[in-house]
């Protein structure tokens, strides 16, 4: 076959040299309950135009965020996105560059990164940034490796208001370099609840603003507890529209800050590719995963841009490498700094305060229902709701009739006790009349 070139022999000499019995035992870790004991349910062979069809079926059975009422965030947030990102991002000069290791010919793809950084240092309050990460999930657990390595610790304390998925990302790359990974149950409102946890063996802890509730929480206190004993504090966002609201990371005594950007310049394309923001002290950029690029003259004085700093080496000496990313979300940071070039610091504030009163307005509109209580105590555009019914079969319901009503809890952690909790969001892209269809809903639903 053209594309699987190795005879038997080929591949029982590349078995023995690597010291494994059989094809199967390279898949030893991946458990039993993830492998399938079947060929895939699929047709063999079918035609293109075929294919087509059948893919266009699939994706009809979809409900698009914008089909109607939708009110999910829970990580991931829909925002509107100029036509202005989509037409430049789409320009030749941007879509086919690749990696910037050559700066003689890659001068614009440098500079887009340089303002991108920028931009995330100052989102975020930080010193320095790098030029992006995979995604919010895995910048926290790069950012918990880090610290790992900075404080020569190995156990991280993962707040109670942490993302879920987060904090299994973390558990799942910091398992393999021999870090506990402490994970609290899940809380609306007590992000010091790590302080009970600290000890000379704790290399950071992890917290959340706004949290998976829509908690909005000023971190300060809690940073300072946490650097009297010695640990990091690594402060994850996945809304980044808050930045031009809420007190910045940075500002609160961050020592490393992970979050999501898709809010900016990015849609939720049913859920990637999206684009990691990694933000650090500048005494720890030296340990930061990740490129920095860096502004410089050239040999006739003029300003140019360059790789400054590519702490992970895996090109040039890869036993010395602070990570395995091996490229960044390119393309969706440009996203990310056109929208924000577009919107400036005036129009980021402007469309955070848009957001907010979305939410004030969701808030107001639901506790007039009866049998549901509000939960979250201060939010930006995300709230928590406890409902006198599991929440999962509600959203079900509601979704028929084409209302997107939210991200059960029991979605994200099915263990944690909380089935009645609905996680909602607002956003600027919501309407009074989306808000009314909500609640006409919820009402029909629990009568």
């Amino acid at each position: 076959m053209r594309y699987l070139p190795l005879t038997e022999p080929d591949r029982a000499h590349m078995l023995a040299v690597i010291g494994a019995p059989s094809l199967d035992a390279l898949f030893a870790d991946v458990p039993d309950s993830a492998r399938l004991d079947r060929p895939v349910d699929l047709p063999y062979v079918k035609g293109e135009a075929e294919v087509e069809r059948i893919l266009s079926r699939l994706a009809a059975k979809n409900t698009a965020a914008g089909a109607g009422p939708f009110f999910c965030g829970a990580g991931a947030y829909r925002h509107h996105v100029p036509a202005t990102v989509d037409h430049l991002i789409q320009r030749s000069e941007f879509l086919t560059s690749y990696t910037p290791y050559q700066p003689e010919i890659t001068q614009g793809t440098l500079q887009t990164v340089f303002e991108f950084q920028t931009q995330v240092a100052a989102l975020t309050g930080m010193d320095t940034a790098n030029a992006s990460m995979y995604d919010g999930s895995t910048a926290a657990a790069e950012a918990v490796l880090m610290a790992h390595r900075v404080t020569r610790r190995a156990k991280a304390v993962l707040s109670p208001g942490l993302h879920p998925h987060y904090a299994e990302t973390i558990r799942t790359l910091a398992h393999s370099a021999g870090v506990d990974v402490v994970r609290l149950p899940l809380g609306i409102d007590n992000e010091a609840e790590v302080l009970n946890h600290l000890g000379p063996d704790v290399a950071c802890i992890v917290l959340q603003t706004p949290n998976l509730f829509g908690t909005a929480t000023d971190l300060t206190a809690v940073a300072e507890a946490a650097h009297a004993a010695g640990a990091l504090v690594i402060v994850v966002t996945t809304e980044a529209i808050s930045y031009g609201l809420l007190k910045p990371p940075g500002a609160m005594g961050a020592d490393i800050v992970a979050a999501e950007g898709q809010s900016i310049g990015n849609g939720l394309n049913f859920g990637g590719p999206y684009v990691g923001l990694f933000a650090v002290r500048d005494k720890l950029v030296r340990q930061m995963p990740g490129r920095v690029c860096g502004e410089t003259l050239d040999a006739d004085g003029r300003r140019g841009f360059v790789l400054t700093l590519s702490t992970r080496e895996q090109h040039i000496r890869r036993e010395k490498a602070t990570s395995n990313i091996c490229t960044n979300s390119g393309l969706c940071a440009l996203a990310f700094t056109i929208h924000m070039s577009l919107l400036g610091e005036v129009g980021l504030r402007r469309l955070a305060l848009l957001n907010h009163q979305a939410a004030l307005k969701l808030r107001s509109a639901l506790e007039v229902i009866g049998g549901i209580e509000v939960l979250t105590p201060r939010f930006f555009n995300e709230i928590a709701i406890r409902l006198p019914v599991p929440a999962a079969p509600l959203v079900d319901a509601l979704a028929l009739k084409g209302i997107l009503a939210g991200v059960p809890v029991s979605r994200l952690d099915p263990g944690a006790g909380m089935d009645n909790v609905l996680l909602l969001a607002a956003t600027e892209t919501t309407q009074e009349d989306d808000i009314a269809a909500l609640v006409s809903g919820l009402q029909e639903a629990l009568a």
